[in-house]
């Protein structure tokens, strides 16, 4: 067996995952728990870490790279943001080392968009970007990576000319648990899930995004007047949500602007159909490997062989 490498860390809000790396980039050992950073600034960050590290039994010394929330201003050790525009190898660059710790740990920066009209900011996304890219393609691409908060990212060649946040997910939540349409989507999950009802919708709110509200109360009123299902609503809304955030996104993007999907599960099947029912093209990576991938990158680049 080859022996560890480095510590790779993905450190959310919620969650909490993290590799132990060997010396050719084999996966030695894995630990993921529910203990993000809400969770970890009231137990203490440190303690959080090395009680994981203890469990994958890593060698006292080494290092350990993080990114995501737990460089937050309310997480372990503020990392800051790089302005866009911005190349990618810049986030490889500005990593902050956690002081007061035995062992060499490093929190990677976030990006932020600094312009009044569309100010935005990014912290863990810029690591998946970066694995999912690697400064290998050219040309201009869009790089969708959706979430509670989807993030779009435009880089051409290697720079990242500019991002826009769509609160698709946390949308979705709110709407269906705290309006009138949770009544209409009331027992979805017991049922098969729409497809057809789910692509009509992406289909609407692409073309038509100004009747965005309209869109949405469809699911109820098609409920009642028509007797359409629970997951038939669901797939409405779903939907009139997902299409909204692609025409968003892809508003000013240029003519043969190549699209990368970095997602995984359900949200990655979901993107997936709704790009086909778009006939966009796109490119899927899935976001676990990503983020390992830019995390490997950082790793390489501070603490080379």
């Amino acid at each position: 067996m080859t022996n560890p490498a480095y510590v790779a860390v993905d450190w959310g809000t919620s969650s909490f995952r993290l590799w132990l790396v060997g010396k050719d980039g084999s996966i030695l050992a894995e630990r993921r728990s529910g203990e993000g950073m809400t969770s970890a600034a009231k137990v203490g960050f440190s303690t959080v870490l090395s009680g994981h590290l203890a469990a994958v039994e890593a060698p006292e010394g080494l290092p350990v790279i993080v990114c995501g929330m737990a460089g937050a201003r309310q997480g372990w050790v503020e990392a800051g943001y790089i302005d866009v525009p911005a190349s990618l190898a810049s986030i490889l660059t500005a990593a902050v080392r956690v002081p007061g710790e035995s062992r060499d740990i490093r929190i990677l920066p976030g990006l932020a968009q600094r312009q009044t009209a569309t100010p935005d900011v990014m912290r863990g996304e810029e690591t998946q970007l970066l694995g999912a890219l690697g400064g290998a393609r050219t040309g201009a691409q869009a790089v969708c990576m959706p979430g509670t908060h989807s993030k779009w990212v435009h880089v051409t060649n290697t720079e990242v000319t500019g991002f826009s946040t769509f609160m698709t997910g946390e949308l979705f939540d709110a709407i269906s648990k705290h309006t009138i349409l949770s009544h209409a989507v009331a027992g979805a999950e017991e049922q098969p899930a729409d497809a057809a009802a789910f692509g009509a919708a992406v289909l609407a709110a692409f073309a038509r995004p100004g009747l965005a509200t309209n869109l949405l109360f469809t699911a109820r009123s098609g409920q009642l007047l028509h007797g359409i299902s629970a997951a038939a609503a669901q797939a409405r809304l779903s939907g009139t949500l997902i299409g909204l955030e692609i025409a968003g996104a892809l508003q000013d993007a240029a003519n043969g602007t190549d699209i990368t999907l970095v997602a995984s599960g359900r949200l990655q099947a979901l993107y997936e159909q709704a790009f086909k029912t778009l006939s966009l093209d796109f490119t899927a990576i899935d976001a676990d490997a990503a983020v390992r991938r830019g995390l490997s990158a950082a790793a390489e680049a501070i603490w080379p062989n």
